[in-house]
């Protein structure tokens, strides 16, 4: 069952990404989305040096210049970068004949709600307020309906540590507690 990791709001906090990369790798998790803020190039670095499948990624607000000095490339190391927000489209083998699935990600709980209200997309990520969120949004009767989710933080500033996992067959998610993690 092929499954995606949210994150957002790391904040240089490499002990408890550390937990999360570790869970990824057990749980055989291709891909992560990170929603902003991982904070520094040192810290994507590690990122990259602890986790062998594909990262996607947006900046966030608390994100520094060297980071940053990354906007123009598309691509480092295993890193896809996205400057204001991300979209893929995500294409599971569905037993319950579901296709692809259209995403975005962002920093920014308004850009995600914009992004929302375009109808293009089924899921759309995004971080920054550093609390656990979900809902369905759907701008009128014609557009199809989007769920909106924010994965908390990494940093466990404000609220506890948190990420999402998103098992792609059967679009359940789950939120978990990286204090719970081994």
């Amino acid at each position: 069952m092929p499954k995606i990791a949210i994150t957002s709001d790391i904040h240089n906090n490499e002990i408890n990404l550390k937990k999360v990369l570790d869970f990824c790798g057990r749980e055989k998790i291709e891909t992560i989305i990170c929603c902003g803020d991982l904070a520094s190039k040192e810290t994507l670095d590690f990122m990259n040096d602890n986790y062998p499948g594909i990262i996607l990624y947006t900046f966030g607000n608390a994100d520094y210049d060297d980071l940053r000095d990354l906007a123009d490339e598309k691509k480092y190391r295993n890193t896809y970068i996205f400057k204001k927000f991300g979209e893929a489209v995500i294409d599971p083998v569905k037993p319950n004949g579901h296709g692809a699935r259209n995403i975005a990600f962002t920093h920014y709980p308004n850009e995600a709600k914009g992004l929302a209200r375009t109808g293009k997309y089924d899921f759309v990520f995004y971080g920054h307020t550093h609390k656990p969120w979900v809902e369905k949004f759907k701008a009128d009767a014609n557009q199809r309906e989007c769920t909106l989710l924010n994965p908390g933080t990494l940093a466990g500033e404000i609220y506890p540590p948190t990420f999402a996992v998103w098992e792609t067959d059967t679009d359940k998610f789950d939120l978990i507690r990286i204090h719970e993690l081994k």
